[in-house]
């Protein structure tokens, strides 16, 4: 494995593999490799010639109040297990290296960000597209790879790579959770001990709500007012958001129908954590 912080030689790599006619899986990351990460790099080990693992903590995404400083950095952990599953390239920019001026542009998200964590985090994706952006452009992917864990992310990514027509194939894997069902996290390490405990429940709320679907029930605000009532007996944390939406479109629905997302994210005192289910109906 190599390690590259020069968007220069990533470019340069990528075009040689593109003329060569092999294909490049890329993950980008922010670092702070878990499982979920790694479940992402050994599908796109398995399903291209070159693998390419970015890890940059983007400035861009952070906004005023988040944790941008106290995000978990741990670059020779993270280098230790990228060569443990055959990573080829690991592009490692500093912050001067992709963003040596104030950008004169930058993307702006319009459609799937005023609902779930977009609502209470503007700018937010502004800064996920305009990152992905240039590194697409840098890394020239022939597919791309991201954890549903974040699935409005994907939903963003999914229009980004059609609306500015990459030739880029999206793959969505799904989430991966701890054996009691906590959805696998960088920012889980901030839980505390008996919030680490509580944090099981947003998962069982998400499972119960998809046991009353299956039973019949068609109404949302239903099905949304018993997860809530289990988070809030059942855990010290603040809920942010529980809702139910069209996927990937992120559209407000009546009833139950196609393809729907559940999600929810619940404040713990140093943590926020976010959680989904995705449902054919």
């Amino acid at each position: 494995m190599k390690v590259i912080t020069s968007i220069r030689e990533i470019q340069s790599i990528a075009k040689q593999t593109k003329a060569a006619s092999l294909s490049i899986g890329f993950v980008p990351t922010m670092g702070f490799l878990h499982e979920g990460h790694l479940t992402l790099l050994k599908k796109a080990r398995q399903e291209n010639d070159i693998v390419i693992l970015s890890i940059f903590v983007n400035p861009l995404q952070f906004g005023p109040t988040e944790d941008f400083s106290t995000y978990p950095r741990d670059f020779g952990r993270d280098c230790a297990l990228a060569e443990c599953e055959k990573v080829d390239y690991l592009f490692h920019p500093s912050a001067a290296e992709m963003y040596p001026v104030d950008p004169s542009l930058k993307v702006v998200v319009q459609d799937r960000t005023d609902v779930l964590c977009g609502k209470s985090r503007p700018g937010h994706f502004d800064g996920v597209a305009t990152v992905l952006t240039k590194l697409f452009n840098m890394v020239i992917p022939t597919r791309a790879y991201f954890g549903l864990k974040d699935a409005q992310q994907v939903a963003v990514v999914e229009g980004l790579i059609s609306d500015f027509n990459f030739p880029i194939e999206l793959v969505p894997v799904d989430i991966v959770r701890e054996e009691d069902g906590l959805a696998k996290s960088s920012r889980n390490i901030n839980l505390l001990p008996e919030e680490r405990n509580q944090a099981t429940v947003l998962y069982r709320s998400l499972n119960a709500a998809r046991e009353t679907i299956e039973k019949g029930e068609q109404n949302p605000k239903k099905i949304i007012s018993l997860i809530k009532e289990i988070i809030s007996s059942e855990t010290n944390g603040q809920i942010d958001y529980v809702e139910i939406l069209t996927y990937p479109e992120l559209k407000p629905l009546v009833n139950l129908e196609n393809t729907i997302i559940i999600a929810l994210a619940v404040k713990f005192t140093k943590v926020r954590l976010i959680d989904n289910l995705i449902l054919e109906i």
